[in-house]
C-alpha cells in the first residue's frame, strides 16, 4: 500500500496539498524455480481533495483499477 501527502498545491503537476492519493494492490506469484517467478495482480488507486479536482478538470477519473503481470528472473 502506498499513501502520498503533499505540503502545498501545485496545479502544474496536478497535486493538491494534504492527502493526495493512495494505491493498494494484491499480487499472486508462482515460483516455478528460484530463478523464474511470474506473477499477476490487481492495483486500486484513488485521488483525494484538490488532487481529485485537478484530475477531474483534466478529464481523468479519480478512481482507477489496473491489472498487472510481470516476470522476475534471477541470475
Amino acid at each position: 500500500m502506498e499513501v502520498n501527502f503533499y505540503g502545498k498545491n501545485d496545479e502544474l503537476t496536478g497535486l493538491g496539498s494534504g492527502l493526495a492519493d493512495t494505491t493498494a494492490g494484491l499480487r499472486l506469484k508462482y515460483e516455478v524455480t528460484r530463478q523464474f517467478v511470474p506473477y499477476i495482480g490487481v492495483e486500486w488507486s484513488s485521488k483525494f481533495g484538490k488532487t481529485a479536482d485537478y484530475a477531474r478538470a483534466a478529464g481523468e477519473s479519480k478512481h482507477e483499477t489496473r491489472f498487472v503481470a510481470d516476470l522476475s528472473i534471477r541470475f
